[in-house]
């Protein structure tokens, strides 16, 4: 009887064993705000569940793992949250979206931004979209894919070996990944590409086969290292990152659409970034960004010689703010901790009056998509060097600066809805950590 009794619950584990292991892969409905997205991630979650499988039982070159957050450590990446996949908007349309982290790192000596772009593109997405394309082919919810993968670049700066990772997007609309995946021979499958959208770190780059544009000169993709050797220079093993695993980044969030638009194969811009855009943009907010800098550069401490301007960035339109950041020595430590110290320090403290000034728009008024606060961090002690500061940019959307204005959101949702880049190259920040990690 007890025997009985027990296989019944040892049958039970195992059920919500198997149906926690399907789900581990795709983001619970609850945390998407937006509601349109979560109906959908409700409606579709069995066939979610199900690519999540058919990802995870796939055979990869070098280790790959389903992530929500970009630029892991692998071993931090083992136990990380890899629930990923979900319904976002790019570009207008609705898409099933999906992040993870690959495991193979690219000489940059020998293989070029687009050729490692090739690379992770057929070694990875590629078939991604041949688990995912079939399920929703038919579907009119779903207007396109876009995936996300970070993997990493081996090189030398000054003569010193280094490894940090790179992060590639991309996009098909509907049309253009039915034509990928029917496509008979090489040329068809170029057309395809070519309706696509790729981006290596927010850079738009252009996939081509072998044989034809730019990549003719890759070899081939990561591969298995041959039997007792070592993997090719090309594409090695990563189980770290120089010596200092960078913080979490966190899923990205696309584009929110403008509205809606037809599934053509050539994606249209979701904004209108032309120089005349953002010209018009400044003469309509020229007496706003006067009175703002007048008003809030005792506590903002503004660039005197940089005027706030409307820049384009990621295909949106963002309000710059150029800043002064210091900070006391106590916040000496890495540059992820400079940068984590100068948003909770300095910057969070502008986000609610710097909104003040922007109400929403009217309708048809001239609008912008986010804003942008660029700031030279430096250490206000008598002993730091002049040359230790870092150049920190945080790109936030409109809409999670209303959250976090509205205190809906935190500080560490803003940064992870948003875009941080320090001295020039796109991170990750976790707050927590990197404020933890004082030298």
């Amino acid at each position: 009887m007890h025997r009985s009794r027990n296989c019944k619950w040892l049958v039970l584990a195992c059920i919500l064993l198997a149906n926690a292991i399907l789900s581990a892969q795709v983001v619970a409905p609850v945390e998407i705000k937006d509601l349109e997205m979560r109906s959908l991630q409700f409606k579709y979650m069995d066939d979610l569940k199900e690519i999540g499988a058919e990802i995870n039982n796939s055979s990869f070159p070098y280790s790959f793992y389903l992530s929500r957050k970009l630029d892991l450590d692998e071993q931090q990446q083992k136990s990380a949250d890899q629930r990923s996949i979900r319904f976002d908007q790019y570009s207008g349309r609705t898409v099933l979206a999906v992040t993870g982290n690959y495991y193979a790192a690219y000489s940059s000596e020998q293989l070029n931004k687009d050729q490692r772009a090739r690379a992770t593109f057929l070694a990875v997405v590629e078939p991604i979209l041949k688990i995912a394309v079939p399920k929703f082919q038919t579907n009119p919810d779903v207007r396109g894919y876009a995936v996300e993968i970070s993997h990493h670049i081996l090189g030398k700066v000054m003569g010193v070996s280094m490894e940090r990772p790179e992060n590639l997007l991309v996009f098909f609309p509907q049309n253009a990944a039915l034509k990928l995946l029917a496509a008979k021979d090489d040329t068809a499958r170029q057309a395809a590409l070519l309706e696509g959208q790729f981006f290596v770190n927010a850079e738009p780059v252009t996939l081509w086969l072998e044989g034809k544009g730019p990549q003719a000169g890759l070899k081939t993709p990561p591969a298995e290292a041959p039997e007792g050797g070592e993997p090719p220079v090309e594409a090695q093993i990563v189980n770290g990152t120089d010596g200092h695993p960078a913080p979490d980044a966190v899923v990205p969030s696309f584009p929110k659409p403008t509205k809606p638009v037809n599934d053509v194969p050539h994606p249209q811009p979701a904004r209108d970034t032309s120089p005349e855009a953002l010209a018009s943009l400044q003469s309509a907010n020229k007496q706003n960004l006067e009175t703002m800098v007048k008003e809030l550069d005792p506590q903002a401490h503004f660039v005197s010689y940089t005027n706030p301007s409307f820049v384009a960035f990621r295909q949106a339109i963002f309000l710059e703010l150029s800043l002064n950041t210091a900070l006391n020595d106590s916040a000496a430590g890495s540059r992820y901790r400079l940068a984590a110290m100068a948003f909770d320090e300095h910057l969070a403290h502008l986000i609610r009056p710097v909104l003040g000034y922007f109400k929403p728009d009217p309708k048809d008024a001239p609008r912008f998509d986010g804003i942008g606060f660029s700031t030279t961090v430096h250490l206000s002690g008598k002993n730091q060097p002049a040359s230790g500061s870092e150049a920190v940019e945080f790109f936030f959307p409109l809409d999670a600066l209303r959250c976090y204005e509205s205190y809906d959101c935190t500080g560490q949702q803003l940064i992870d809805a948003g875009t941080v880049l320090i001295n020039g190259e796109r991170v990750s920040l976790d707050l927590q950590i990197a404020e933890g990690s004082a030298r």
